[in-house]
């Protein structure tokens, strides 16, 4: 009985740190924003896009927009009486068979300002993440500058600005050689294909001499 309660616990201990962890909320604040993002997106493109879109479609075509952008394949009708007793013809919508390339084009504009926010959202992160590493960077240069200077007074006994000349030399120094050592590092590479040329050169060469020495035979 105690070892049944024991993994009870154990299972609700797993639970309890599965639903604690920083990605699990992450991700449940994602989907909670991601549900109200949907419902602003589809406000703004079925109250305030589509009125337009269709508004500009029916001044270019003389129709009813996208509500009547329709292909009919097999329409269905229905019967309507009015008061004086005439029985017409109605198209019925619901029981009809068609394309709605209305609905299409609203998916399509949907999509799209949905995937330029997103995009927006994630410019705008990785500019802050940017921005971040950075002045993290910068900061950490600075904290190993000053270490290096107190490390230059305590060793050659000088003051402040005198350790920061010497630092700067060191720099100085250091960069040069790291520029002279790419220097040769690219005069060895560029000598290494120059003579990688040359034997491939005289390969060649040496199989056209064959080829001709064979074809004389």
């Amino acid at each position: 009985m105690e070892k049944k309660i024991g993994k009870i616990k154990q299972f609700f201990a797993e639970f309890k740190k599965f639903i604690t962890r920083g990605n699990v909320l992450d991700m449940a604040v994602g989907v909670i924003v991601g549900g109200a993002f949907t419902s602003i997106v589809n406000g703004l493109s079925n109250f305030i896009l589509k009125p337009i879109i269709n508004w500009l479609i029916a001044l270019i075509l003389g129709k009813e927009g996208l509500s009547g952008a329709i292909t009919m394949l097999s329409p269905a009708y229905t019967e309507v009486t009015d008061a004086a007793g005439v029985v017409t013809k109605q198209l019925d919508l619901a029981h009809s068979i068609y394309i709605d390339w209305g609905a299409f084009i609203s998916a399509i504009i949907n999509f799209l300002i949905i995937a330029f926010v997103l995009f927006s959202i994630v410019k705008i992160l990785n500019g802050i993440n940017e921005a971040r590493e950075k002045a993290e960077a910068a900061a950490d240069t600075y904290s190993n500058e000053k270490k290096e200077i107190r490390k230059i007074r305590k060793e050659l006994k000088v003051n402040k600005e005198e350790a920061k000349a010497i630092l700067a030399q060191r720099k100085a120094e250091a960069a040069a050689k790291a520029a002279e050592e790419k220097r040769l590092a690219d005069e060895k590479a560029a000598a290494e294909a120059k003579l990688a040329e040359e034997k491939a050169m005289a390969n060649t060469l040496l199989l056209t001499e064959i080829r001709d020495l064979l074809k004389n035979k």
